[in-house]
């Protein structure tokens, strides 16, 4: 009954969706966007198909639910620049009656103690401003290569006086060759509305259409992502052209570029049977963060270190925003059943 509900929502939130077609930096909730596991954060921050048996990335696409990430507990943070602070936490586990594995994901966000000023610039006090989403997702089988999932979100951001609330849904599709060592994914994210807005105007969710492939090199320990995003739409650079001039910043607006923007490729090295490494790209964030004609270093890259221990994993991640500006990933995942017999 959660399925049909869930495929019924998305369907017409989908077509809204793909209507809105918003731009970075005109759409509410941008947080959904943030990795809320380290080993997304590694492959790019943007990865539908990697299918690495960690319940952690099925909060980014329900299809990845199944037996294997079963009574898995993950539990993950990082501090941004400027004290920001982000939690995660999200389990799942299997529904034998209904023949389907659900999940629980929550993530919040805080920015920590702002000044409250006027005006004039007088401060009165501070405040602190938070967002969080509440998730629930469930994922079936269709035949034996095929996983079916969606997660119904509730959205809420609060900024002193001024609070919104949102609903919204992803759909997952998810197809496994094991004995190629292949997945691909189709994904559809925060297809919703808001339900109240800040200041009395609604805006649009960050949707995102999302396709990606994942292979296995044959007797090799390496393994490749490639994942297309914002298929919906084609010029998703951000320009703010005043701010480009004065700062003496440049993007690139040629085709190639535009088509390019669209990618996130990942590596994944397989380090034995207890440690596995990846290191992602992804050329978006390059270009939107690219500082006029200076160098730009590792801007856009990322990687990242999982073990895996019988009774838990742990998680780390690196991502490169601009030089001297990165941030740390951390996170554990804990197998619930082999730690306490559940």
């Amino acid at each position: 009954m959660y399925m049909r509900v869930c495929a019924t929502i998305a369907a017409v939130m989908l077509t809204c969706a793909c209507a809105a077609q918003t731009l970075g930096g005109t759409s509410v909730y941008n947080f959904l966007r943030l990795p809320a596991t380290p080993v997304l954060t590694a492959a790019g921050g943007v990865n539908t198909s990697f299918k690495a048996h960690e319940v952690g990335l099925t909060a980014n696409n329900p299809s990845l639910l199944d037996e294997n990430v079963s009574r898995q507990l993950n539990a993950s943070f990082n501090t941004f620049p400027g004290g920001v602070h982000t939690y995660s936490l999200t389990g799942a586990t299997q529904v034998p009656k209904q023949g389907a594995v659900a999940a629980g994901h929550i993530y919040f966000l805080d920015y920590g103690a702002i000044p409250q000023t006027d005006a004039a610039g007088n401060t009165s006090g501070t405040f602190r401003p938070v967002d969080f989403v509440v998730q629930l997702s469930a994922a079936k089988k269709y035949l034996q290569k095929w996983h079916y999932g969606a997660s119904l979100k509730f959205i809420h951001s609060s900024y002193q006086q001024y609070r919104s609330s949102g609903l919204a849904v992803d759909a997952g599709l998810l197809y496994t060759d094991t004995a190629n060592d292949l997945t691909a994914s189709v994904l559809a994210r925060n297809m919703g509305v808001q339900l109240s807005s800040y200041a009395g105007e609604r805006d649009d969710l960050p949707f995102d259409l999302q396709v990606g492939i994942t292979k296995r090199l044959a007797k090799s320990p390496f393994g490749f992502s490639f994942t297309a995003h914002h298929l919906h739409q084609f010029d998703i650079l951000y320009h703010d052209t005043t701010f480009n001039v004065t700062n003496n910043f440049t993007t690139g607006t040629g085709f190639f570029n535009k088509l390019l923007n669209h990618f996130v490729f990942a590596t994944h090295i397989y380090l034995g049977n207890h440690l596995e490494g990846t290191i992602g790209y992804n050329h978006l964030r390059r270009s939107e963060l690219n500082i006029g004609s200076a160098a730009n270093g590792l801007t856009g890259f990322s990687t990242g270190l999982r073990l895996k221990l019988k009774k838990f994993q742990v998680l780390y991640a690196h991502t490169n925003y601009q030089r001297n500006i990165s941030w740390n990933h951390f996170g554990v995942t804990m197998h619930m059943d082999r730690l306490f017999g559940l």
